[in-house]
């Protein structure tokens, strides 16, 4: 599917405001609502918008603790068997395959360190689990929502 500048600027703005009417984007983006929705129908139907949902301040519900767990798994388990274990655990935010020496990563939020501790041996439970590697993040430098556009080429 092909994805204009216009597609973007839309994009952008339900980005920024999931509940933004098709009118107000109309007029950031120079466009009708009828044809805002029209698009907005036409990329959710192509996948590239897959929902629309709350984002959540961590700290409002005091979830303030996380840190990425590098996973090491036996034998040949499979992306499919670490995806599910993971989603059993309403701690992981993220879940990665990677390269490198860990066959994944794991993003974790939690309460506190206790709460934390007994998220991070649960998942140690999992019969493929053969060790772990963490840090705990200490402040959030970037966190952006998604990337809606590919940024311009660096020239020499």
């Amino acid at each position: 599917m092909q994805i204009d500048d216009v597609d973007q600027r839309i994009i952008a703005s339900l980005v920024a405001d999931a509940r933004a009417s098709y009118a107000e984007i109309g007029a950031r983006v120079s466009l009708s609502a009828p044809a805002v929705k029209r698009r907005v129908d036409r990329l959710r139907s192509a996948g590239v918008i897959r929902g629309f949902t709350a984002v959540i301040d961590p700290a409002a519900v005091g979830w303030t603790t996380e840190a990425f767990v590098e996973l090491f798994c036996a034998g040949r388990t499979t992306p499919a068997q670490i995806g599910a274990a993971v989603r059993r655990l309403p701690e992981v935010i993220g879940a990665y395959t990677v390269s490198g020496e860990a066959d994944a990563l794991v993003h974790l939020r939690a309460a506190d360190i206790a709460h934390l501790e007994n998220a991070l041996e649960r998942l140690r439970n999992q019969p493929f689990v053969t060790s772990t590697r963490s840090v705990i993040v200490l402040s959030r430098l970037v966190d952006s929502p998604t990337v809606v556009a590919a940024p311009d080429p660096v020239l020499p």
